[in-house]
Parts: structure tokens; C-alpha cells; sequence
């Protein structure tokens, strides 16, 4: 797993041991970032269930001017960690210990925003829907701003709210990246 592009190009990132933590692979993440193309520059993005900090790393590499992460796993906090150092990134990133949904309702007392959110949560779980409920109770996304979300392909995304639109899905195998545009109502 590497930085693909940008100021930390090339850059191997340290992975976990065991199997616990599901990385994106590049293929999936280069064509992600090829779709959001520019926009990442200057973005303030949240990493949700950052496992590695793969793909917040990935955003701050290519100019996101902000990168918070989110994992409530010791160890792939430690992963984060040693990711940010080996990136000298400590200075444009934040990490937070803590579960997704109950992180996001406090960011929202902070008045928090972002223009992108990266969600890939361990499949299967209802994690999708959790976090797309949270973010309409608790608006952290800007409006216009993206919610990406990586799941399994025949993990339904289910139904969404007025203030979600469905812009993009594109399937690798087995996953599925959703596009979700945020807009206030």
C-alpha cells in the first residue's frame, strides 16, 4: 500500500499484521481520486473508520488543506499515527479515538465542516446507514460537499434522505464506491 500521488508520492505506508483492518487497494483508490480530480485541493476532509489513514493520507498528498481521522481501534490508531509520521503530515492533521457516528454529533456541537468524507467501514455491519443517518441529524458536510463511501457490492446503501443525492457508483470486483452529495434543505 503506497501514496500514489502528490507531495508524499511513492511513500509506503505501514499496514496492519493481521486481516482486521481491510485497506483500500490502489486500483480502487487512484480511480476514486481520479474522479474527485482537483476538488481535493485545499478540501477539508474527514477520514471515517481510518484503518491506516490510507485514504485521508492519499487526500493530504494530493492538497487537502485538512485531513481529521476517526477510528475508535488502538491499533489501527497506532497505524495512523506511524502513517502521519512517515508523511510529516502532523501538521495538517487531526486524529480522534472514538466510534464514527457518536464522533460525528459531536463535531457538530463544534460546528465542524467538510467538504469530503470518506467512509469505509468494515462491510456488512449497517455501518453505511448508521453514518448517512448521523449526517442528516448532524450536518457536518458542506453543502455540495461529498460523502464516499466504500462497501461490498450487495451492501444496499438503502433509501436516502432529501438532503443525500446518489451522483456516482462505480464496482471493482466485489466493491462499490458511492458518490453522495451532500445539500442543506
Amino acid at each position: 500500500m503506497r501514496i500514489i500521488t502528490g507531495k508524499a508520492r511513492g511513500l509506503k505506508l505501514t499496514v496492519p499484521k493481521n486481516m482486521d483492518v481491510r485497506p483500500t487497494a490502489d486500483r480502487v483508490k487512484e480511480s476514486l481520486f481520479n474522479i474527485i480530480g482537483t476538488k481535493i485541493i485545499g478540501a477539508r476532509v474527514l477520514d471515517l473508520f481510518a484503518g491506516t489513514g490510507n485514504l485521508g493520507l492519499e487526500a493530504w498528498s494530493r492538497g487537502a488543506a485538512a485531513v481529521t481521522f476517526i477510528d475508535e481501534s488502538r491499533e489501527s490508531l497506532r497505524l495512523v499515527q506511524s502513517n502521519i509520521s512517515k508523511c510529516h503530515a502532523e501538521d495538517d492533521v487531526q486524529v480522534i479515538k472514538g466510534s464514527a457516528v457518536k464522533v460525528i454529533e459531536s463535531m457538530h456541537r463544534q460546528d465542524a465542516g467538510f467538504d469530503f468524507a470518506f467512509c469505509d467501514p468494515p462491510y456488512n455491519k449497517g455501518w453505511v446507514q448508521k453514518v448517512l443517518l448521523k449526517l442528516e441529524l448532524f450536518p457536518i458536510l458542506d453543502d455540495g460537499g461529498y460523502l464516499i463511501v466504500e462497501h461490498a457490492k450487495h451492501d444496499e446503501i438503502g433509501s436516502l434522505a432529501a438532503c443525500f443525492e446518489l451522483v456516482r457508483q462505480e464496482t471493482y470486483g466485489e466493491t462499490l464506491l458511492s458518490f453522495i452529495r451532500f445539500a442543506k434543505v
